[in-house]
């Protein structure tokens, strides 16, 4: 493993060696020219009306930390889910629960990120939807902090916002097929046809996906349909109307088989020791199935030369049939199995199912007043989420040995479903109306904005609770010499709590955040890279009270801080694309022990060089990614002394070649290419997580 460790770094030096082309001459300083080089930028990725900021602003001139993954991104770094593709991003944890089939669990800033898709939330609690495949996708960007005021309600480390692919004025089209780790087939297609004679008019654009596949744990496949047809069309003069549909079907199980912590991370009797890869659900009654459909509407109007009009609407219901069988947990501390390995099953099913409507409308202004100029935006959004979970427990169901499974006297699905529930039907209205104004007078860019909010959450048969925020969000950034930009800002964000306070007979307060962030980004002049470091301090309060906290005067007065640290860096140079991100963070919640299954540091190098002349249409490169230690914390059931399990940091190495010839494109990519072991996290309610193993995937495009 080490040699092959060895040999990846030095892959990564060679390519690191290699000479650059020839850099452009050196820039004018003058504020257009800074403006041109700032949006020349295209190795990191560029931002659009629909992007995390609502605004095309180049990502060199916005006081905030942004990171985004490209469709390239995706392809060169053997991406295959959400998770993956997040693994190179600074102050981002991409698999804080290891490998998984159910759905992507990303953290920004050491807190769980919501999920958005052009603007609006895609995800609304957990297991009731499809999990978003990349092939739909044109990048994915990271929003980090607080973002209450351009999306209400939500956590205060940052938002995950993808961009689905849109058709656009080319005909061009892919037809790819994929073969892999695991008998991992799948076949799609990506097709944009600019109808003839209606170029500039309308377009029309089909990416459809199929894949049959096994995955690293035994009896647990990961197959899915995905279509997705859309349409643009310029009826008039300033006018573009976009629709947008995506029908996905997944058939799976569950990878997250919450392997009990003794034979995994503790020793157990004899020193047998668990398979963390061998089944520990039940064949025949196991399952995650999945359906969705979502139908938006996009629209772009001109009002005139300073004010335009758009909107995003979008109608989305789900289904999730979820069905899985785990040795039963007993309590912190607990043993969950007997000194022969044998645990109880404990039997779970849920329909799920979640529906949406929702829209984001704004008046978007870019004029001067004497020499500010400004970019207003005003905007009001909704949204009306129904959610329903129809639940079972069986909580003694057999007996499971974790070191031999057999697997024998599994209850049937019809078995299970007699102790169904109808499970709380709930319903949430959310309104937000927020401006928003980026300010430019030569050098200097602030922007400020302020977001109301109004939400309700409403049980059916149940309690109806009304919660309502203001939000405010604040920066600025100087355009300094030498493309050199240091910048700093405040931003908040809120999150409702339903409930009632015990100790003050009131609803309970939403959890508030806070963050004061301040960075640089440099974009060195006639170079295609750029350079972010930010430090950040961020605060959530009305959190539960800590354990220490007694006689409190309500139950939200806990309050947990995340300090950290980040430094990304993308560059293109000549033939040579290079990622490299690290990142430290000091997260401690209520008690003051450190967040659940969040490392202390993080850091990862991407390296990948074109090559040319004799080996033109060649690329090699390479990638490894180290991630530290984490923890989990609580009190033990036995003693009630404080109970803490800590798993080892690991580095992972990937590899990638490719080989361009005509219209096809040849690509192999290897990830953890060492097959390490490792488990992500080890909570202290007694679970493991074990990481992604090896995977290798070849894929062949044809382009035409």
């Amino acid at each position: 493993m080490k040699a092959i460790l060895a040999t990846t770094t030095a892959t990564l030096a060679l390519a690191l060696a290699a000479p650059a082309f020839a850099q452009n001459a050196q820039a004018d300083t003058d504020n257009e020219t800074a403006q041109a080089d700032a949006s020349a930028i295209v190795v990191t990725g560029t931002l659009s009306e629909f992007g995390a900021i609502k605004s095309d602003t180049p990502i060199v001139e916005v006081a905030r930390s942004i990171s985004i993954e490209t469709q390239q991104d995706f392809v060169i770094k053997g991406a295959q889910s959400l998770d993956d593709a997040l693994t190179y991003t600074a102050g981002v944890t991409a698999e804080p629960f290891g490998f998984s089939t159910r759905g992507d669990f990303v953290q920004v800033r050491g807190l769980d990120a919501p999920e958005y898709r052009d603007n609006l939330q895609y995800l609304f609690g957990f297991y009731n939807n499809t999990r978003q495949d990349l092939y739909t996708l044109e990048q994915v960007e990271v929003l980090k902090g607080p973002a209450s005021v351009l999306y209400g309600a939500g956590a205060p480390g940052g938002i995950l916002n993808v961009v689905t692919k849109r058709p656009h004025g080319e005909s061009e089209g892919q037809l790819r097929v994929d073969y892999g780790s695991f008998d991992r087939k799948q076949i799609a297609t990506d097709i944009n046809v600019a109808i003839p004679g209606a170029e500039e008019e309308a377009q029309f654009r089909f990416v459809g996906l199929y894949r049959d596949a096994d995955s690293q744990i035994e009896e647990v496949s990961d197959n899915k349909l995905v279509l997705a047809p859309s349409f643009t069309a310029r009826p008039a003069s300033g006018t573009e109307i976009t629709v947008l549909a995506n029908y996905s079907d997944q058939e799976s199980d569950t990878a997250h088989q919450f392997l009990p912590v003794t034979g995994t991370l503790l020793p157990a009797p004899g020193g047998q020791e668990i398979d963390p890869y061998v089944y520990h659900g039940a064949p025949g009654f196991n399952a995650y199935d999945t359906q969705s459909f979502a139908l938006s509407l996009i629209v772009e109007q001109e009002l005139s030369q300073a004010f335009s009009l758009e909107g995003i609407g979008r109608y989305m219901r789900s289904d999730a049939e979820y069905r899985q069988a785990w040795i039963a947990f007993a309590g912190n501390g607990v043993p969950r199995l007997d000194a022969d390995g044998n645990g109880l099953w404990t039997y779970y099913l849920a329909d799920n199912r979640s529906e949406q409507m929702a829209f984001d409308v704004r008046l978007r202004g870019e004029f001067d007043t004497g020499p500010i100029e400004h970019e207003l935006l005003a905007g009001v959004q909704y949204q009306d989420v129904f959610t329903d979970s129809d639940t079972a427990y069986i909580f003694n169901g057999g007996v499971l040995n974790a070191f031999d499974p057999q697997y024998q006297n599994v209850l049937s699905v019809d078995e299970v479903r007699q102790a169904q529930g109808n499970g709380p039907r709930n319903f949430i209205d959310t309104t937000g109306y927020y401006i928003s104004d980026t300010m430019t007078l030569g050098n200097l860019v602030a922007t400020a904005g302020i977001r109301f909010d109004e939400v309700t959450n409403a049980v059916e048969n149940g309690t109806t609770q009304e919660d309502d925020a203001t939000s405010v969000s604040f920066g600025v950034l100087y355009r300094g010499p030498a493309g050199i930009s240091p910048y700093a800002s405040y931003a908040e964000s809120f999150q409702p709590v339903v409930g009632i306070d015990t100790i003050t007979n009131q609803q309970l307060k939403p959890q508030e955040g806070r963050q004061y962030e301040v960075g640089i980004k440099w974009q060195p002049r006639g170079v295609n890279a750029l350079v972010t470091v930010a430090a950040f301090d961020i605060e959530i309060s009305n959190l539960p009270n800590p354990n220490s906290l007694f006689g409190a005067n309500s139950q939200q007065e806990g309050v947990s801080k995340v300090r950290g640290v980040e430094f990304e860096a993308n560059a293109l140079l000549g033939g040579l694309r290079l990622d490299a991100n690290a990142s430290y963070l000091d997260a401690e919640d209520p008690n003051g022990l450190p967040l659940s299954s969040i490392s202390d540091w993080q850091a990862s190098l991407f390296a990948m060089y074109d090559f040319a002349g004799a080996l033109d249409g060649f690329s090699f490169g390479g990638g490894v990614r180290y991630v530290g230690g984490n923890e989990s914390s609580g009190i033990s059931a036995l003693d009630g002394n404080l109970l803490t399990y800590r798993v080892d940091g690991r580095t992972v190495g990937d590899l990638s070649a490719g080989y361009d010839f005509g219209p096809f494109e040849l690509r192999v990519t290897a990830r953890n290419v060492t097959d390490e072991d490792y488990f992500s996290v080890c909570l202290v309610r007694g679970d493991c997580f074990p990481g992604e193993r090896r995977s290798i995937n070849g894929s062949l495009a044809f382009n035409f």
